[in-house]
């Protein structure tokens, strides 16, 4: 009587499971997932370092061993279920990285974009709100109407508005601060926004 090792009864019962997959049996192949997915998703994640992309990865290293298996020639089931899962991932990998390299040229191309657009848009946005503020400014009490036209509309600055009023600098910020509180309080946001 000759005795079976260890390996060669390992080797049987998986050519008996495979058959018994090929045949339909889909409690044959649950328990294949059950007994390899541990294994596979660890292999998966020593290449791609990432708990998502590995359970992805054995996932679809099942799916291809499935549509594979008519195909499987007895030459060590673990050794080729291992190999479709380390090229799954390799691929996995390379599509990551294609990704990072796809994300970094469009970064590039947003900052290459010529300034005169960027500037455009900012010119086209700072005349709507200069011309939301005028068609409203007469709404403004009487002392926030020189302030208010002197900054947004006329475009000075503090220092230009203080030397033109003959006031502090401070003035002109209080003043300011003052102002867009009371329209704050009675315009709506996109009126001064």
């Amino acid at each position: 009587m000759t005795s079976i090792s260890w390996k060669e009864g390992r080797d049987i019962e998986e050519e008996q499971r495979i058959s018994q997959i090929l045949q339909g049996n889909q409690e044959a192949f649950r328990q294949l997932v059950n007994d390899y997915g541990p294994y596979l998703y660890r292999m998966a994640y020593s290449v791609l370092h990432d708990q998502k992309e590995a359970e992805d990865t054995a996932q679809e290293t099942f799916i291809q061993v499935y549509k594979s298996l008519p195909e499987y020639r007895s030459q060590g089931f673990k050794t080729w279920i291992t190999r479709i899962c380390i090229n799954k991932a390799i691929d996995c990998k390379r599509r990551r990285i294609r990704r990072r390299e796809d994300e970094w040229e469009n970064e590039e191309v947003l900052q290459h974009i010529p300034a005169a657009e960027g500037d455009a848009l900012d010119s086209l946005v700072r005349k709507e709100r200069i011309q939301r503020v005028a068609s409203r400014i007469h709404e403004l009490p009487d002392s926030h109407k020189e302030i208010v036209t002197a900054f947004y509309l006329n475009e000075m600055s503090y220092e230009q508005i203080a030397a033109a009023q003959s006031i502090a600098v401070k003035t002109v910020e209080s003043r300011l601060y003052r102002a867009r509180h009371w329209i704050r309080e009675h315009w709506k946001e996109e009126d001064w926004s």
